[in-house]
């Protein structure tokens, strides 16, 4: 039972009247101070003021507040897998002769090959890094990198980029150990790279992660930016699933966590030590972090890795086929329910493709039963398989759903597409005949010098047109219209008038533009 506190044995106390001071004004007051004492420290007020801030129930919860506010940190996870980080210094020597003006301040590099990448990226002014050595012929280039021991053998991944043309390798270990290195594999596909250190059988490894991350998931980035050492930064996972154009193999994790220069090649932790990827790129207009850098799934550095300790290199699946994405427009144009799958451009000749009877306007669906979302995907699903394995194919075939078994190739090691050098410009064209509601004009191939003998080709493009905005360019050859062939400006008439008739809102044009073929879903005019 709480005591009642006695005013009116206080020497400056006074009769209180009841307009001032009333029993209900004061309860009144000491709730609205127990309602603020509750509002701030999260519980219900005892039932005497002078036990507010006093009780085992305050105390109690407010020890769980104190639990709740103290900030959570990654030391235990970076104690325990900084030291499978290692910094990678590469040597490159250069094997051409300088200019013949004395002016060595161009890059010793093919303009665009990996390390002119590389060192524009990570290097110092003009391309070179800083501690670059010797001045003309047979100078010493040397860039740096990160990377992460995956065995206690010795056995490190890196990228492609950071040791690709490398004369020699030396990785310094987290207690600062020198040791030397030698290249096993690259793949530049993935930008990847597998080197093997020698001089020691215990090296503290990484294991790679099992699982995908989550956006929202926590990440460790640790490397060597700079050239500074072992530095560790957090972030979370931005996104997944990411094509920055690096090519059809792109499936990119973004992370938030600062990656500046140094860092590519280094791991990038998840909150149960384990590398879920491995830091490649960034995103900055001015060389630092802006918080947009991605990393190489685990999945992918599983598979590589595999492949390029066991035999240097990596094969790949390969069906023959150029595919592009399914639009909306296209699939209207094709019949199709979702905007899904991979639509087959052109099979490549003698390809597993074209053998097993794929054809141009075919959409890839499934693969092995599974959905193929985009272009994208089948290109990784494909990718990922080894040559010689059989496949299930669900193809839509003008409009019926079909299966197709195939026996995988092997995906090239260089894909060249030769362009139609004489097919530029439509030279020696007529002037066509106008193709009404699309704005362009067009003329059988076979009159048109260099167009070949197929289809139609395309002599003058309105620029404020559909066809224009659909990416027609003059001297592009249109051998399809609707899936079906034409050689003449009637024929696509024709066909544009037989998609109107079945309510279509656009017709599917196969182009050949550049010695490559592409279907282009153009919007039909009403009326």
């Amino acid at each position: 039972m709480t005591d009642r506190i006695d005013l009116s044995n206080l020497p400056s106390y006074r009769q209180p009247r009841r307009s001032v001071f009333s029993a209900r004004k004061f309860a009144l007051m000491a709730s609205v101070v127990a309602g603020l004492g509750a509002a701030v420290y999260g519980f219900s007020p005892s039932t005497s003021p002078a036990d507010l801030f006093s009780s085992p129930a305050h105390a109690q919860v407010n020890n769980e507040v104190r639990k709740v506010e103290r900030p959570i940190g990654f030391a235990d996870i970076v104690e325990r897998v900084k030291p499978s980080v290692i910094s990678v210094k590469v040597n490159i020597k250069e094997k051409t002769a300088s200019n013949d003006d004395g002016d060595d301040s161009s890059s010793p590099f093919q303009p665009g090959s990996p390390m002119e990448r590389f060192f524009r990226r990570f290097g110092g002014q003009d391309g070179f890094p800083p501690g670059l050595k010797g001045g003309g012929r047979g100078r010493v280039v040397q860039g740096q990198g990160s990377g992460f021991f995956i065995s206690a053998d010795g056995f490190a991944v890196t990228n492609n980029h950071v040791v690709d043309g490398a004369d020699k390798v030396e990785v310094t270990t987290d207690d600062g150990k020198t040791y030397t290195a030698k290249v096993i594999g690259t793949d530049q596909r993935t930008d990847l790279a597998l080197i093997k250190v020698e001089g020691s059988s215990n090296f503290p490894f990484a294991k790679l992660a099992d699982s995908k991350p989550r956006i929202g998931d926590w990440v460790l980035a640790v490397g060597n930016p700079f050239g500074l050492g072992g530095t560790v930064t957090a972030g979370i996972v931005s996104a997944s699933g990411r094509d920055i154009g690096n090519g059809p193999y792109d499936d990119f994790i973004q992370i938030d966590a600062p990656v500046n220069k140094g860092n590519s090649g280094g791991p990038a932790f998840d909150t149960n030590g384990e590398v879920m990827g491995v830091n490649t790129a960034i995103y900055s207009p001015s060389g630092g972090s802006v918080g947009i850098a991605f990393s190489i799934p685990a999945s992918t550095v599983k598979s590589v890795v595999a492949q390029l300790k066991d035999k240097g290199s990596v094969s790949r699946g390969w069906i023959g086929v150029q595919i592009q994405p399914v639009t909306s427009d296209i699939a209207d144009s094709l019949g199709m329910k979702k905007a899904e799958g991979a639509l087959v451009a052109e099979p490549q000749a003698n390809g597993p493709a074209a053998k097993a009877g794929i054809e141009s306007g075919d959409v890839i669906t499934s693969v092995n039963g599974e959905t193929v979302k985009d272009a994208r995907e089948l290109a990784r699903t494909i990718g990922g398989m080894a040559p010689g394995a059989t496949v299930k194919l669900n193809v839509l075939h003008k409009g019926q759903d079909k299966v197709i078994n195939l026996t995988l190739g092997q995906l090239p090691n260089t894909v060249e597409a030769k362009a139609d050098n004489d097919n530029d410009s439509g030279k020696g064209a007529s002037k066509g005949t106008d193709v009404p509601k699309l704005g362009m004009t067009v003329a059988p191939a076979n009159s048109v010098a260099g167009a070949g003998k197929e289809g139609v080709v395309v002599t003058e493009v309105d620029p404020k047109s559909a066809a224009a905005e659909r990416g027609f360019k003059e001297g592009d050859v249109i051998l399809e219209v609707g899936g079906k062939s034409v050689a003449t400006a009637g024929e696509v008439r024709d066909a544009i008038t037989a998609a109107r008739a079945d309510n279509k809102n656009s017709v599917l044009m196969r182009v050949k533009s550049g010695g490559q073929s592409r279907f282009v879903a153009v919007p039909l005019a009403k009326g």
